[in-house]
């Protein structure tokens, strides 16, 4: 069966192995997520369940959204995502970190950073322009286009400047270091997408 869960990340810093290494990793407070449908094959073609995150205000949701949290008898949640894979559980239930354990693999998955409107190095690794011979006044533009007479005009999909980041990334394969049940923490190792306070989704890894 495999196994996930909704969270926030929470920052980055580090612990020390048994032996003395140095570990970097990645703090997320996972859960506790209510279930607020089950759905299954008979009734809705899949299986998959919907669980709930952060606790919200009643006027903060609309009323689609809020009538399903009083169907299920479940407090209104800022965040509302389906999951698949896990089993046995019911409308009311609770999934929470211990799910999880030291050693697990898992693939996370979030929104990255939004970086604004940025040039073709940083967005594209492209290399500068010289810097001498005649060259400039520009060094960090992405230079020639192409040719004038054929085809007369830029392809698409030319790597250009523009809008870099918020994207659904996915990391795959990365390892659980350590779970703290008493504060929902999972300390995955490794960076994973997103801002800090960002809400990301932990999977059992498909690879």
């Amino acid at each position: 069966m495999s196994k996930a869960i909704i969270g926030r990340k929470v920052g980055m810093t580090q612990i020390f192995a048994e032996d003395g290494k140095v570990i970097p990793v990645t703090v997320v407070e996972a859960g506790p997520c209510p279930v607020v449908q089950v759905k299954t094959v008979e009734s809705d073609g899949y299986a998959a369940l919907k669980l709930g995150f952060l606790p919200a205000k009643e006027k903060a949701l609309s009323k689609p959204d809020l009538g399903q949290f009083k169907k299920a008898g479940v407090k209104p949640c800022k965040v509302l995502k389906e999951v698949k894979g896990l089993e046995g559980y019911k409308v009311g239930d609770f999934v929470k970190a211990d799910i999880f354990a030291a050693g697990d693999k898992v693939d996370v998955s979030g929104v990255s950073k939004g970086h604004g409107f940025t040039g073709v190095i940083k967005r594209w690794n492209q290399h500068r322009l010289k810097e001498t011979h005649g060259v400039g006044p520009v060094h960090r533009e992405p230079g020639s286009m192409g040719s004038i007479s054929d085809p007369s005009r830029v392809f698409k999909h030319k790597h250009l400047a523009g809008q870099y980041g918020v994207e659904n990334v996915t990391v795959q394969n990365l390892e659980i270091v350590r779970v703290d049940t008493g504060r929902n923490a999972i300390l995955i190792k490794g960076a994973v997408p997103g801002p800090k306070g960002s809400v990301v989704t932990i999977r059992t890894t498909v690879k």
